[in-house]
This record gives C-alpha cells, structure tokens and sequence, in this order.
C-alpha cells in the first residue's frame, strides 16, 4: 500500500488570501490619494457643464469606469465633486501621516542624527530607534485602514452614479471625517515649532 501523497502544484485558497488582502488594500488606498485631483478635476467640470464625464472621475473602482453613468444634474455632480475633494484632502492629510511615521519610525535614526538625551528610548540611539520603530508601526497600520475606509467612504458616496442606493449615514459621514481632518490638521501644525 503506498502512504505517500502527491502533493498538489497549486496554491490553496488560503494561502493567496492574505496577498489578496494585501492588493486590495493597497488599491483603495491608491484610489485615497487620488481623490484631491479627481476630485477638483471633476468640479470643474461639472461646473463647465460636462456632466458625462464627472462620473467616470468619481469611480473609484476602475472596472466601473466603463458603465454607463446616471447623470443627476449639474449641482449635485457638482457637490459629489466637492465632497470627493473633501476627502481627497482628508487622504493627503492621512498620507503624510503615514510618511511621517514611515520616516520617524523605520528610519528614525537616518532622520534624526542625535543626540537623543531625550528621545523616547534614549539616550541610546538603539533605543529610540526601538521606540520610535514600536509607535511609528500601529500609527502607519492606522493610517493605511483609514486610507482604506475614505476611498470606502467615497465609494458609497457616489454610490447613486452607479445607479445604487446610498445610505443616510454617508453625508454626515464625509462632513464628520473631513471636519476631523481638518482639525487634527490644525492641531498638528499649532505645535510644531
């Protein structure tokens, strides 16, 4: 009787999950970063009148992009325009946070040549490599989930362009998220020095 298994050459669902993940992720928070752009160039056309072509700006999932876009008038692409530059500037605010922490973390001892008396973990520079590498990891995981859930957030917001329903929950959503941009923004730049 022959115990051995021949062992297959294909990769098990479970194993490519993770890296789907992974891909995912990393193309909303992409789509994130581009909102600004997209965002204001859609605004301006939607206040030129060009309706049709707003809708395709405002897709954030790019297989979507070839679908027929409702048209529902010039104010409200104008709005939903506005909104998605709303939170394309919320994104670039998540984004240099996230440099920040990739810089301030993993290379905090490129970007910080001492001395570090008084450096969290100092004074050794080991140390506050250490600690700053320990911070600077849950704040990047942070704002990469965060960059995941505005292009999430922009996506439900255009929600109708696509011909589905939004909730009532996404307006209020967006106006929250970006005033809490905003304000983080505000505080962050008071204290530097």
């Amino acid at each position: 009787m022959d115990t051995t298994r021949k062992r297959s050459s294909r990769p098990t669902a479970t194993a490519t999950a993770p890296s789907r993940a992974a891909r995912r992720t990393a193309r909303q928070a992409l789509a994130a970063v581009t909102l600004l752009p997209r965002g204001a160039a859609a605004l301006v056309m939607a206040v030129a009148g060009r309706e049709g072509s707003v809708g395709a700006l405002l897709k954030s999932d790019p297989a979507a992009a070839g679908q027929r876009t409702s048209s529902p008038g010039r104010t409200r692409m104008a709005a939903l325009a506005g909104a998605t530059a709303l939170l394309g500037t919320l994104s670039l605010v998540l984004t240099a946070v996230l440099l920040m922490a990739v810089a301030r973390g993993p290379f905090y001892g490129l970007v910080d040549q001492g001395p570090y008396d008084h450096s969290w973990g100092g004074p050794w520079r080991t140390g506050a490599w250490l600690a700053h590498f320990a911070v600077a990891t849950p704040v990047s995981i942070a704002a990469i989930a965060a960059l995941y859930g505005v292009a999430s957030l922009q996506r439900r917001l255009t929600a109708p362009l696509r011909g589905e329903r939004r909730g009532r929950w996404v307006v209020p959503s967006v106006l929250v998220c970006c005033a809490a941009g905003a304000l983080f923004a505000v505080a962050f730049t008071r204290q530097l020095p």
